[in-house]
């Protein structure tokens, strides 16, 4: 009995010595510091140097943060710039725990550490962002320039393609600015802010479908002049086809007709020399003409005369065949169609004779009348 009782004796110190010795050593890593608690107390200074530990089991609490550089994303938030335009910005940054004391007395723990972080980094980003037009937090750079075609230069009517609105500081000095004051601000919590940036800006949907209607009415002013200035090159071009049209054809005609007037000058010419040969080739030319004269005269139609005219030197020169009025040696000579009126002739005393008689022109066809 005495054994059995020094045994359970022996192994229950032994289990209060195991638990003693788990609770009395702790294992700092590398990528950790501890601060030592005793009753929510801080016992001693910050532990950073990795290793094994003591405390005293039961009475004193580790507790452990990340020495490393820690990350926070901020939530996705719509926000109005200067000039009220509503946007949808997105930040991140980098942060680590510096002074564990500070950190542990304001905060506990990194949960608590990133809701503060998202309450001062959110809020400084909306201030900056509230005071700022849009241009400033999109830009970065105040020199830059912009390649434009020459072509959608000269046809831009609003004069802003190609121009870009001058910035004071840009997203880079605004970054800066939210850094500077945020970083001052947790510096109370133990807290080191590294660096902060925009990940994302975006317009919402309702500002996004207005700045896609006023890009689509840029670009059609541009088409329509573009439009404009080929209607009115197309104009031109065929405003000066015709006036080279109507100075060719003018040309033409001038040309033409100077031909004309040369060749019938010509022939005029020819003809003069050809009948002032002698005096029987210009009677004989006389006579010719006169035939056309009644070819182009008496060919159709009613013709009233008189025996008076010179028109009928030739007929009235004409000796009867037989005992018929002058009337019948007309129709002899020039059957006249059955529209035409003969004149009604006086007795005739005696014909006239003619002064080169013409016989062989004249053949008899039909007796006369009786």
């Amino acid at each position: 009995m005495k054994k059995s009782g020094f045994g359970c004796l022996v192994a229950i110190a032994l289990f209060v010595a195991f638990l003693i010795a788990n609770g009395a050593f702790y294992t700092v890593q590398e990528t950790d510091q501890v601060i030592v608690t005793q009753f929510g107390k801080l016992v001693g200074e910050p532990v950073t140097e990795p290793g094994l530990k003591f405390k005293i089991p039961f009475l004193q609490k580790v507790n452990s943060f990340d020495r490393r550089i820690l990350e926070w994303d901020g939530r996705v938030t719509e926000m109005p710039t200067k000039d009220k335009t509503y946007i949808i910005v997105d930040t991140y940054a980098r942060w680590m725990i510096v002074d564990p004391l500070r950190f542990f007395e304001k905060l506990r723990d990194e949960r608590s550490a990133l809701s503060r972080l998202d309450d001062i980094l959110g809020s400084e980003t909306r201030n900056a962002v509230a005071k700022h037009e849009l241009i400033e937090i999109i830009r970065t750079t105040k020199e830059r320039t912009v390649q434009v075609d020459k072509d959608l230069a000269e046809a831009d009517k609003t004069g802003t393609i190609g121009k870009l609105i001058p910035i004071r500081k840009g997203r880079v000095a605004l970054e800066k600015e939210i850094y500077d004051t945020a970083k001052l601000k947790l510096a109370e919590f133990g807290i080191e802010l590294l660096d902060i940036r925009f990940k994302r800006i975006n317009y919402n949907d309702g500002v996004q479908e207005r700045i896609y209607e006023r890009m689509v009415s840029e670009r059609q002013q541009i088409a329509e002049k573009f439009r404009s200035e080929g209607a009115g090159e197309a104009a031109k071009i065929l405003g000066d086809m015709e006036k080279e049209l109507r100075e060719i054809e003018s040309e033409a005609y001038k040309i033409v007709e100077t031909t004309k007037g040369e060749a019938d000058a010509t022939a005029t010419e020819i003809y003069a020399k050809a009948f002032n040969i002698s005096p029987e080739a210009a009677e004989f030319y006389e006579f010719v003409r006169t035939m056309d004269l009644y070819r182009a005269t008496l060919g159709g139609g009613t013709v009233v005369l008189s025996t008076d005219s010179d028109l009928f030197k030739y007929l009235k020169a004409v000796k009867p065949v037989g005992p018929s009025s002058s009337a019948d040696v007309v129709g002899e000579v020039l059957p006249l169609p059955k529209t035409v009126k003969a004149p009604a002739a006086a007795p005739v005393a005696a014909p006239v004779a003619p002064r080169q008689p013409v016989p062989a022109l004249v053949q008899p066809t039909a007796q006369p009348q009786q």
